[in-house]
């Protein structure tokens, strides 16, 4: 117990004055019919003393680019601005976790369609610690288990650095978690580099927390897990909703809206039930091949 308190104690006072990026390697099946095909992402935890921030390096990358170009468009007036070049939408990992200290507040962050969601946490992982061990790297790992939105998962956390702290909403152990995977192994995060961040002299540095950066702007939707899941709902049973409303220049509220021409590539007009076919038929796509999320709990199987 004082050994645990310490701890805490420790990553009260150290984090406040400085970040701390550990980087994950993230390997994950997308589709459960096609195990065969494993993507890989580098991701980022980042702690300070406020919280942690739990995303993609190549997304925060690109969101800082665009964000660049897009302050850089409104200073000159040019908007032409040709955002091929940035992250590829719809692909990798797009959602982010924050975590509020010290109560270890969990936030999922989502986007829906053009919406974004700030997702709720209502419960925490349950750890059965145990007293197996393992060298996850230099660090030496403890092994924990524990189910969790959906998932069988086991952790390897190292007493060696100080944060109580781990990978998407994983905390908890007394110690950081360095290696996390659900049981069937579609799923593994293993901490591969960690460095210190000036957030003077490093953008990317933000206050964990603060709203997910998007194309198109907007506020962030603050829900629960259970009002997540009946949007998400919602919208695979109608994915051009928003785009019919943009459309048609009436919001859902039934206030009126800036109508909204759509074009395709080669600066042909797509009418409004061309363009819901399409977005119909990319959601069922993607779906399709999406269908091994990391936590299946919140995101329901799109009825054929």
């Amino acid at each position: 117990m004082k050994k645990f308190l310490f701890l805490f104690a420790f990553i009260s006072v150290l984090g406040y004055s400085q970040t701390h990026r550990f980087i994950y390697e993230y390997k994950y099946i997308p589709n459960i019919n096609e195990k065969d095909t494993i993507r890989k992402e580098m991701m980022g935890l980042d702690i300070d003393g406020k919280g942690s921030i739990y995303q993609s390096l190549d997304r925060l990358k690109s969101d800082s680019t665009m964000r660049a170009e897009i302050q850089k468009a409104m200073a000159t007036g040019n908007r032409n601005m040709n955002f091929r070049g940035n992250r590829r939408f719809g692909q990798g990992v797009n959602y982010k976790v924050t975590k509020e200290y010290p109560d270890f507040k969990v936030f999922l962050h989502e986007r829906v369609g053009r919406d974004l969601y700030k997702i709720s946490e209502d419960s925490k992982p349950v750890w059965k610690i145990l007293p197996e061990t393992q060298q996850i790297g230099e660090y030496k790992g403890q092994k924990a288990t524990t189910e969790f939105g959906g998932r069988s998962w086991i952790a390897w956390f190292s007493s060696e650095i100080p944060f109580q702290d781990g990978p998407y909403k994983f905390h908890g152990l007394p110690g950081l978690i360095v290696k996390l995977e659900d049981v069937t192994g579609s799923h593994v995060m293993t901490l591969v580099a960690n460095k210190k961040l000036n957030p003077v002299k490093e953008e990317e540095t933000k206050t964990p927390g603060a709203p997910i950066f998007s194309f198109g702007g907007g506020q962030e939707i603050p829900v629960t897990k259970k009002q997540f899941l009946k949007v998400y709902q919602d919208y695979l049973l109608d994915p051009a909703k928003n785009m019919r409303e943009m459309s048609s220049g009436m919001g859902g509220d039934g206030s009126v809206r800036r109508v909204v021409m759509m074009r395709g590539q080669d600066g042909r007009e797509i009418n409004p039930a061309e363009m819901a076919k399409n977005i119909e038929k990319g959601v069922k796509e993607s779906e399709a091949k999406n269908n091994n999320r990391i936590e299946p709990d919140i995101f329901p199987k799109q009825k054929k």
